[in-house]
């Protein structure tokens, strides 16, 4: 084994669920749908494009005043922000890993907010590689996006172990590329109930199993 691979919502990061659903609401006021119309807008037509484009071409799609995607955009940056903190035991176990001698890297499907912001949270300087997909184009379980990581550690499929909480198909998308796939059973996360694999139910049990 020569990689740890890890998701980053709800894996390493909790998506703060409370405060996005207070924003969801201020945005559809803003953009004068109800809360319903924006929900089936942002998790319907415009998730593909939230999650592998920049987010200039989510507020085209949206038509906004300048004004009102500006609000759109700090808004949006405020509650990614706030979710970009490490769980307990993300940055110990990681830093335990590199201790080993293990390169470490991140693949996340994401808005553009996430890479915009990254050098500002305690993630960055953690990983040696780091795919987001609104930067590359691609989300998982997409397994382009997997040989990305891969390629850019430098490492095949089978040295590779990918970490994380089950959303996307991630798991299986990962053994599909012949990497070996650990679910990480968080509170917020969407482990499959038929998931076989080896789980874990905090990040330090990582360290047992690698």
């Amino acid at each position: 084994m020569r990689a740890v691979i890890f998701d980053l919502w709800n894996t390493i990061a909790e998506w703060p669920h409370e405060r996005w659903e207070e924003v969801r609401h201020q945005l559809a006021e803003r953009l004068g749908l109800t809360p319903e119309e924006f929900d089936s807008r942002w998790y319907g037509e415009l998730a593909a494009v939230r999650e592998t484009r920049p987010f200039a071409d989510v507020l085209a799609q949206l038509d906004v005043t300048p004004d009102a995607a500006g609000e759109v955009v700090s808004l949006r940056r405020e509650v990614t922000q706030q979710g970009l903190v490490p769980v307990p035991g993300a940055v110990e176990t990681i830093t335990a890993l590199r201790e080993r001698g293990l390169k470490i890297g991140l693949i996340t499907v994401c808005s553009e907010d996430v890479p915009l912001v990254w050098e500002e949270t305690s993630f960055h300087g953690l990983f040696d590689a780091e795919v987001f997909s609104a930067t590359c184009g691609l989300r998982k379980p997409d397994p382009r996006i997997y040989r990305l990581a891969l390629d850019r550690l430098a490492v095949e499929p089978e040295e590779a172990v990918f970490v994380g909480d089950g959303a996307n198909d991630e798991l299986a998308g990962a053994e599909r590329v012949g990497m070996r796939a650990v679910g990480v059973d968080s509170p917020g996360g969407e482990l499959p109930d038929d998931w076989a694999g080896p789980r874990i139910r905090a990040l330090p049990e990582l360290l047992e199993l690698v």
